[in-house]
């Protein structure tokens, strides 16, 4: 299953379920179960395998609806936790100077941080360099603490897309990133929530894309993870519970823009696309802040 958060026309907040993989069209969840709620972090707190979305996708009395109607809305809204990934493929550690890490470079990013599919990134009025990330992300269905290797992808929801989007100059005015990663609004979200069962186990495999203005950026896979989903699971969890909703983005590859010569940044009037094999494609233009 495709699952997504959306505005309607009446710019009420649902949730929709795509009626197959390249469909443009979907089940409006909320309005086919009014069990359902309008978020899927809550959803996930209730249904952690979600089976409710599953059977209104089944419902032969569906409340079927068109994608050019709605808006995209921020994947996870609110999550308690957005645990990102640093340095997690080598060749991006290598383009920064980095020797490859012993541990991985973890950072935290804040809801305010994020931004749907289609949504403008915002350059902030501070800097002018906006630079791209493409990543995998994953999100949590099922509370676990020390997760191991046996156990860890059974608390793992779906997949999805992250443009994890980084102050460059602000990032590195501090040994921590904090600064430089959470920008209001950013960091791109989306477009939807791609059940495990439509993916290679622990989303092995997978082609990692960017495009700026339609010219390839960077072009990874996540076989090259330093750190693969199953142990960023069982490290983050020695340290946390993970909660229903939670987000793990899990780094990018070579390709950065403040890698290149010259350095390549995000400007108004850009389009980023950044592309996951099996999952889809997340898109959004570069505006100035206002």
């Amino acid at each position: 299953m495709r699952l997504f958060t959306y505005r309607d026309q009446a710019n009420q907040k649902r949730l929709g379920v795509l009626c197959t993989k390249d469909s443009s069209n979907f089940v409006d969840l909320c309005a086919t179960d009014p069990s359902i709620p309008p978020n899927l972090r809550d959803l996930l707190a209730i249904d952690p395998e979600l089976l409710k979305a599953k059977n209104a996708l089944e419902n032969p009395q569906a409340v079927i609806k068109d994608l050019a109607d709605i808006r995209f809305d921020t994947l996870i809204a609110n999550p308690s936790k957005i645990v990102c990934m640093g340095l997690n493929y080598a060749d991006h550690a290598k383009e920064g100077g980095n020797a490859r890490p012993e541990y991985p470079g973890f950072f935290m990013r804040v809801p305010s941080s994020l931004a749907p599919h289609l949504a403008p990134l915002i350059k902030p009025k501070v800097s002018d360099k906006l630079d791209y990330e493409a990543e995998l992300a994953f999100v949590i269905g099922k509370r676990g603490r020390n997760l191991t290797r046996e156990n860890a992808l059974d608390c793992v929801a779906g997949y999805s897309i992250f443009n994890d989007g980084s102050i460059r100059d602000y990032q590195r005015k501090s040994t921590q990133w904090t600064i430089g990663k959470n920008f209001d609004q950013t960091g791109s979200f989306g477009p939807w929530l791609v059940t495990p069962d439509e993916l290679p186990r622990g989303a092995h495999g997978l082609q990692v894309q960017s495009r700026l203005n339609g010219v390839l950026m960077q072009n990874g896979n996540t076989k090259e993870f330093l750190w693969d989903v199953v142990e960023m699971i069982v490290l983050i969890s020695e340290c946390m519970t993970l909660e229903p909703g939670d987000v793990v983005i899990t780094g990018t590859p070579a390709g950065v823009g403040y890698a290149r010569t010259p350095p390549v940044f995000m400007k108004p009037g850009d389009i980023c696309e950044i592309e996951i094999e099996g999952i889809g494609i997340l898109r959004n233009s570069i505006e100035d802040q206002v």
